[in-house]
């Protein structure tokens, strides 16, 4: 089976192009700058070249604070884009898995959110990826939407590495302790996107819809990231010897960020037996992999 996957410079993107030769797929990445995902020709051109059976879209604007000042980019990014990738699927007759987020949730719920529960984006980028999925869900049947958090990876700038340069510099962090969330390693996403490929390579059709995977377990961001220190600690030298927990609006920022987006991820479970991973036991894994290997 052959794949085309957008945005394969990022995160996502990099580990789904690392893991698919091992799970029997053909992997074919295209970013920019060769493949715009707003412009309909090239993605024509780029499904057609690699003969491609799936989409996997991780091509995103996710620059979060950055998206309300450039709204016009976000939006295009992240909701025409999505609009023509959908498009061109419907013409080639192949099924498009899109990669959303937790942020099209407000935070005012303090249970994990299920996928019917309404969405209500507080920033430009939350508004923007929910015009991506609204648009995804009415131009192509055959699609999934993927809602994801708080991702991290080996490579790529990410939470991990902020807070591993600060510990490296400063005697004490403060980071955000009331907004809570599901840590989610890329790796680990990979791997659920590549089983989910597999379910459409075996059956064709499958139970088509949105659905949620992150990391098991809900934490906020000071706790993140203590253990990403803690854990760092047996690998480097570090600086730091306090991570102070402060409120959000001791750390303001241009955008809104939900308090709570924890992602209920049973339905995934249930429907495909994909089951999250304990965040720490990833966060690990991931840290072992890059702080041990010179």
């Amino acid at each position: 089976m052959n794949i085309l996957i957008t945005g394969a410079k990022g995160q996502l993107g990099t580990e789904l192009m690392r893991q698919g030769p091992g799970k029997g797929f053909s992997a074919f990445p295209v970013d920019l700058p060769e493949v715009d995902i707003t412009s309909p020709d090239p993605v024509r051109a780029a499904i057609w070249d690699a003969g491609a059976s799936l989409v996997i879209n991780c091509a995103a604007y996710t620059q979060v604070d950055m998206a309300e000042s450039q709204d016009m980019l976000a939006y295009k990014v992240n909701s025409l884009g999505p609009a023509i990738l959908a498009h061109v699927c419907s013409e080639a007759k192949i099924p498009l898995i899109h990669i959303s987020t937790d942020f099209v949730f407000d935070g005012g719920k303090r249970t994990p959110y299920l996928e019917t529960d309404p969405i209500s984006p507080m920033s430009v980028y939350g508004k923007s990826k929910a015009v991506g999925e609204a648009v995804v869900e009415r131009i192509l049947n055959r699609h999934i939407i993927l809602r994801t958090a708080w991702l991290y990876a080996l490579q790529g700038q990410n939470f991990i590495r902020t807070i591993l340069k600060l510990g490296a510099e400063r005697d004490a962090v403060r980071v955000v302790s009331d907004q809570l969330g599901c840590p989610t390693c890329a790796a680990d996403l990979a791997e659920a996107l590549l089983t989910l490929s597999e379910a459409i390579r075996t059956h064709g059709e499958i139970a088509w819809g949105t659905y949620h995977y992150c990391g098991k377990g809900v934490i906020s961001w000071h706790e993140f990231a203590q253990a990403i220190l803690d854990i760092a600690k047996a690998y480097i030298p570090l600086k730091t010897t306090q991570v102070y927990p402060i409120p959000t609006d001791q750390y303001p920022t241009p955008a809104r960020r939900p308090a709570y987006s924890a992602l209920d991820c049973e339905k995934i479970q249930n429907q495909f037996g994909i089951y999250p991973k304990p965040w720490r036991d990833s966060l690990e894994k991931t840290l072992h992999q890059m702080l041990a290997t010179p």
